[in-house]
């Protein structure tokens, strides 16, 4: 797909891999909408990259249905997205004091992590299934974010590489599905990079993290993450797959 011109959404666009994307989308002549449960830093971002922000909660269907028609009416429809919204929270299913991990917990995790994704999966998609074809008969594609949890999950991250498993388990079916319409979903599985998710640790624990990669060893930029994101959007036959971003880690147990 040429990206100039074209409309784009990205979620979790406030911050991390969602504004390295929005900024990338935006530089390729994209106009792009940047979507964040933080109003307030999705229009601050978005009047600093060049585009529009706008507030939304991915676990609610009202609050998705509501971002994609003002981004509609601002843009027109969108043909590109890109799910970066989600949240991580480390927690033991059994923790050292013999409790159960609270089921809101995990529940929280995988409403914003899988379902935050597949809402605005769903919605994106029925404005897409409309549009006119471009080359090849492509009318968008979408892209979800995994992790590397989805595979190598550590102790302490049930609920997290869950939710991400299920990303990986959704990207298959949702591009054959919607690939009568012209539509590729496919989906980036990242590993351990420099995000907010990752800047609350202790340095020290960032350090660690940045040696146990392979090559280069170092934690991974955002940037890393958009330039790939970009690629899937320009290459037609990338659908389906998801791809490791990880520079050949594969993490223990913990």
């Amino acid at each position: 797909m040429d990206i100039g011109g074209v409309a784009a959404l990205v979620s979790g666009g406030a911050s991390g891999l969602g504004r390295a994307t929005a900024a990338a989308l935006v530089a390729a002549g994209a106009k792009v909408a940047l979507l964040d449960i933080n109003g307030v830093a999705a229009e601050a971002a978005a009047k600093e990259l060049g585009g529009v922000g706008l507030a939304c909660d991915v676990t609610s269907a009202a609050a998705a249905e509501a971002a994609v028609a003002a981004a509609r009416e601002k843009h027109g429809p969108a043909r590109i997205v890109v799910n970066c919204a989600g949240i991580g929270r480390a927690g033991r299913i059994v923790d050292r004091d013999g409790k159960p991990m609270a089921l809101d917990q995990f529940r929280q995790v995988v409403e914003v992590n899988l379902i935050g994704s597949f809402n605005l999966l769903r919605v994106a998609a029925a404005d897409m299934a409309g549009l006119d074809p471009l080359a090849d008969g492509e009318r968008g594609v979408i892209l979800l974010t995994a992790s590397i949890a989805a595979y190598d999950g550590q102790i302490g991250q049930a609920a997290y590489s869950a939710s991400k498993g299920g990303i990986v388990g959704l990207t298959l079916p949702a591009a054959r599905e919607l690939a009568r319409y012209g539509i590729r979903v496919a989906a980036i599985a990242p590993g351990v990079f420099a995000t907010p998710m990752l800047a609350g640790l202790p340095e020290a624990a960032q350090t660690s993290l940045a040696a146990g990669v392979p090559f280069p060893q170092r934690l991974g930029r955002p940037e890393e993450y958009a330039a790939l994101a970009l690629h899937i959007c320009a290459n037609r036959m990338i659908n389906g797959e998801v791809i490791r971003l990880d520079g050949a880690l594969r993490m223990p147990p913990r």
